[in-house]
């Protein structure tokens, strides 16, 4: 399956492991995966990350309210869905056709899911969001395979904090690569508005030896590390946790980034998530 949509060229790819999982990518770039037959099922590791953050967001099978800023394939809303029945789900995507693309040939609606998809910019809707109306909220917005650039910034971190109940949790998926200036900058970015901050990524990623996705949590109340740290070392590839004075290292004297400074995440290098 192959449509034009609003941000480039959408593919739906099968897996020959999962009959009906399909692989989204835009323009060669992998954005999501899903299994119909297995939501709570997330193929890619910064989506289990991701998923773990929803995991340790509140006792286990408790409804939340979730604002998602960027859809894709609403992987993470089938897993909020289908590990959190009777969740309460807003899903932000700007790209229109590519909503509609996946309404038709994996439409996520059935019993007990509660998910509201619509079209927009994913700064616009949180600047709408009602103060205090998530527990969660989930940022995955590329632009292609960037960040884009009014999305990294401490007055969209303060945002995402106003939106949030008190102790709510902000997570960010992210990309970088040597020597990790645009990660260190976001976790200056987060910690500014944010006093509990964590960082997860494979050792090689933060060691600087590859590009690879980076997501960044942050809070008002502590952060479950060691819960964290545990559901990451038992992935099939597994990552680290960075909090407290790791955390303060890592960032380092980078600033947090502001609207009138801000720049687009780098661009990987070539083949770094395209598909051939």
């Amino acid at each position: 399956m192959q449509r034009a949509v609003a941000l480039g060229t959408a593919r739906l790819l099968p897996d020959v492991d999962r009959p009906r999982a399909r692989l989204l990518t835009l323009d060669g770039t992998p954005q999501s995966y899903v299994d119909p037959d297995d939501p709570a099922h997330l193929e890619f590791e910064y989506a289990r990350r991701l998923g773990h953050v929803v995991d340790t967001a509140a006792a286990p099978g408790l409804p939340l309210d979730v604002l998602h800023l960027g859809g894709g394939a609403l992987a993470l809303p089938r897993y909020v869905a289908a590990t959190r029945p009777g969740s309460r789900q807003r899903v932000v995507e700007i790209d229109g056709p590519l909503l509609e693309l996946i309404a038709e040939e994996l439409p996520w609606q059935g019993p007990g899911v509660h998910v509201d998809a619509v079209v927009g910019d994913a700064r616009e809707a949180l600047a709408a969001a009602p103060d205090g109306s998530a527990d969660l909220v989930l940022a995955d917005v590329f632009g292609g395979s960037r960040v884009p650039a009014h999305l990294t910034t401490v007055e969209f971190v303060r945002e995402a904090a106003r939106v949030l109940r008190p102790g709510g949790l902000y997570a960010a998926n992210l990309a970088d690569g040597p020597p990790l200036d645009f990660a260190r900058a976001q976790a200056a970015t987060v910690r500014a508005v944010l006093p509990e901050v964590c960082l997860m990524a494979e050792p090689s990623v933060l060691r600087g030896r590859r590009f690879g996705n980076v997501v960044l949590v942050g809070s008002t109340r502590p952060l479950a590390a060691a819960d964290l740290a545990r559901r990451l070392a038992a992935d099939p590839f597994p990552a680290r946790v960075v909090d407290g004075d790791a955390l303060e290292r890592f960032a380092g004297a980078a600033a947090p980034v502001t609207d009138a400074a801000a720049r687009p995440s780098p661009e990987p290098p070539e083949g770094a998530f395209t598909l051939s």
